[in-house]
This record gives C-alpha cells, structure tokens and sequence, in this order.
C-alpha cells in the first residue's frame, strides 16, 4: 500500500527505456469507484487483460479517529468509534468500553455482558448482510442487494428504538450499556429473527448454486492457509482458508464464556468460501441472538462509575472478534481524563495487505469479484 508520491517511483521497475511496453497497460481502478466499496484506489499493471501488479493506495478517507479519541475524555470517544467500521458500530464500541473496562479492572454486570452479545451480534449479521448484498451486486446480481438491506433495515429499526439511532448508535458505556430494554422490544427482535429466517432461506437459494455466481467465484483468489497466517488475516478471511481461530472462542471474553459458538470454517480458500462462511456466520449469529433471548439473566445493567473517567497509569490491548476479523483497542493512560495514545487494530487495513497478491495472474474480470470478497471498509483502513 502506498501515498500518491510513491506511485511513479514504484511504477518506474516496470518501464523499458522507451516508457511502459506496446502490451502493458497501467489502469487507476477507483478511488471513485462503487466496486471498490469505498474511496480505494488501485493502481493496477495490465499485460493484456491479466494483472501484473497491484498498488493500493489508500487515505482518500482519513479522518484521524486514533487523534480524536486521545483528544477527548474516555467516555467521550465512543460516540466517535462508530465511526471507524461504519458497518459495524455495535461491535466497534464493545472492543473500546472492554479496553477501558480492562485499563480500569472493572466487569459489567452478566445483564449488560448478555445484552453485548446480543447486540454485538445483530451487529454481525447486519455487516455481513452488507458483504454479501454488495457482493452480488458487484458481479451483476440487484435483487440480493435490495433483499439483504430489507433485512437490514429492520434490524437498524430495532438499534433506533434501542439506543436512539440506526446507525451511530452510540449505545454501550464502560461498565455496562445506555439503558435496559424498551417496552415489547424483545417481542420484536424475536418477530424479526423468525422472518429472517425465511429471509436467509431465499437469499441463499438465489446465490448458492448459481451457476453465474459459482463461476465468479469458485477457484478464484486462492488463499491457503499459511499464506492467510503470514499476512495476519483474520475473520470469515482467514476461516475461509480452513484455520480454526475465532477469539470468541480461543479468548473469550463477556458472556461469550458462557455461550458457546461453533466455529464456521472452510476449506476451499477462494471467493466462494468467503462468501459461504459469512452466510454460516450469519446463522450462527442467529442461534447466539437465540440463546442470549432464552438466558437474558436479571439484575443491573451498568456499575457506577464516576462522571470523569480517569483510568489508572497503564496500558492495555483489548481485541473482539468482529464482522471483518480481529478488531483491536491499545490504550496508554496517564492517568488523567483522555488517553495519553489510541490506537485500533482495524482488520480491514489488516485484510487488505493481500490483495496484490490475490489478483496477481487473474484477469480483469476477476479483480471486482476478488476485491468484494474482502469485505473492506475504508473508514477502518484509514481510520
């Protein structure tokens, strides 16, 4: 990955004497690009319709989220987390409170922990609609995209009759969650996980089997799983190459050590598997939101913590399993209101270190359907 002045000296290896060759071309794929899933930009080395070389150049989006959170009090920054996966708020404000919790040794009630996970996971579902809607999209399928952000929506309804809003919803606090639940809220969240059932159903039969889908992305964009290790991924990309790690499960942490998840893992390491093992995920992340309904325990649901947060001298590395892989939060305190440095681990930036490599000898054609089988978010990559 590279800034804009690294392009032309990087692209100067691939120049004879007399400028590129007669049969290579160099193609800008994005950064305004709705295939791209975001301001990416790729700068792409053609030998004819095959792909030579691959430079993503990434911080069309940079925001400084890690300056603005050491930049305003603990409690002021998870309104702010929202921000970085942008497809997964919920999920982004668990990995800071739990950060925070563990720099300050305090543990939210089993009350809040049941209602993370529940909405952690609806959470999950509703990226991984996203993935895989946009994803039928990109290789010229509409309906999945229309079908997944219905679903989608109804679970956004019940985040805004939660928290307040359908999108940053700005919900958890450092040592439990906002408030408890509204009144018939959990009637709907049963009503909406009965009807999608049916709807994952449909969709499923609309994509898996499809004889255009299948040929996209079967046997496209191989990863094997020592390859997928040595570049750090992690999520439905790295089970998606047959390894068997999910840090809700091999470090659990909330109610996650009392509810136990089946591991969704592939073996066969291209596009497809990608795709299948974010379906699976899906359901499972049902069966969880199941279980969490059916053990939802009494009793608080915060600890009372003081209005200005000071956490203790220290550091500390708190990581969840989120939609895309290992989402991280590293803290260095001071001692005083704000953190004294925030850094995220954004497993987006993470994933998409292999690109080059996935579409190095594949065709143009297969560079969108590679690409959306990332499951990127700009907004976590520059962060």
């Amino acid at each position: 990955m590279s800034t804009n002045q690294d392009i032309n000296t990087e692209w100067q290896t691939d120049e004879t004497s007399e400028g590129i060759s007669s049969q290579e071309m160099l193609l800008n794929l994005g950064p305004q690009h709705p295939s791209t899933h975001g301001v990416l930009r790729l700068v792409i080395m053609l030998e004819g319709e095959t792909v030579t070389n691959c430079t993503p150049v990434i911080g069309y989006l940079h925001r400084g989220i890690e300056k603005i959170l050491e930049n305003r009090p603990v409690m002021g920054g998870i309104r702010y987390m929202d921000n970085a996966d942008y497809l997964s708020p919920m999920l982004n404000e668990i990995a800071y409170v739990g950060a925070v919790e563990q720099l300050m040794g305090i543990e939210a009630p089993r009350r809040a922990q049941y209602i993370r996970l529940l909405v952690g996971e609806m959470q999950r579902i509703a990226s991984h609609l996203v993935a895989v809607g946009t994803y039928g999209n990109d290789l010229g399928a509409a309906t999945p995209l229309l079908w997944t952000f219905r679903d989608r929506e109804a679970i956004l309804s019940l985040f805004e009759a939660l928290g307040g809003s359908r999108f940053n919803v700005n919900y958890l606090r450092v040592g439990g969650v906002l408030h408890d639940f509204p009144k018939d809220w959990l009637k709907e969240c049963e009503a909406f996980f009965d009807q999608f059932d049916k709807s994952m159903v449909e969709l499923e039969d609309l994509l898996t089997g499809n004889e255009i889908f299948d040929a996209r992305t079967q046997g496209v964009g191989y990863i094997d799983p020592q390859q997928a290790i040595a570049y750090g991924l992690t999520g439905p990309m790295l089970r998606a190459s047959g390894v068997n790690w999910d840090l809700r499960v091999h470090r659990p942490y909330m109610a996650y050590r009392e509810v136990p998840v089946n591991i969704q893992v592939r073996q066969e390491g291209d596009c497809f598997a990608r795709y299948k093992v974010r379906i699976q995920e899906i359901l499972e992340s049902v069966r969880l939101c199941r279980v969490a309904l059916d053990k939802l325990p009494g009793g608080p649901i915060g600890v009372r913590t003081p209005i200005a947060l000071r956490p203790q001298r220290g550091e500390t590395y708190f990581a969840i399993e989120g939609s895309k892989g290992e989402l991280g939060v590293y803290f260095i305190s001071d001692g005083s209101e704000y953190p004294w440095r925030a850094k995220l681990r954004g497993p987006s930036f993470i994933n998409l270190q292999i690109l080059p490599e996935l579409l190095r000898g594949h065709k143009m054609s297969d560079v969108i359907a590679i690409i959306g089988s990332l499951d990127l978010v700009l907004g976590e990559v520059d962060r």
